[in-house]
């Protein structure tokens, strides 16, 4: 009903940056909270950061001040600036989007994942 592709991954140097994109596509009527997860390997999905449809935003301890999450409702993508990497960021990013679609129905969706690598 409801897909998510991100873009925007991929091998930076320590203290690089990279800007992840992930666009919502499909039965959309709404989107309510907008995300990033990754997932290192060995280790369990964590959140990173969420937005709401308002604005409202909170992010892991890990990366507060590093990173920045915002959205383009008029777009349905949501994005992840990344500052200052460092090498336990490496993981793969999941996007995540829940809220309704066509038909009433509660969706909550993710995307493929996208790789991001921070080494020299």
């Amino acid at each position: 009903q409801v897909q998510l592709v991100e873009s925007g991954g991929g091998l930076v140097q320590p203290g690089g940056s990279l800007r992840l994109s992930c666009a919502a596509s499909g039965s959309i009527v709404s989107i309510n909270v907008m995300g990033w997860y990754r997932q290192a390997p060995g280790k369990q999905r964590e959140l990173v950061a969420r937005i709401t449809s308002g604005g409202s935003t909170n992010y892991a301890d890990s990366v507060k001040g590093r990173f920045t999450i915002s959205r383009d409702n008029a777009k349905n993508t949501v994005y992840l600036q990344m500052n200052s990497l460092k090498s336990g960021d490496t993981a793969v990013y999941f996007c995540n989007a829940n809220g309704v679609a066509r038909g009433g129905s509660w969706y909550d969706s993710w995307g493929q994942g996208t790789q991001v690598t921070v080494s020299s």
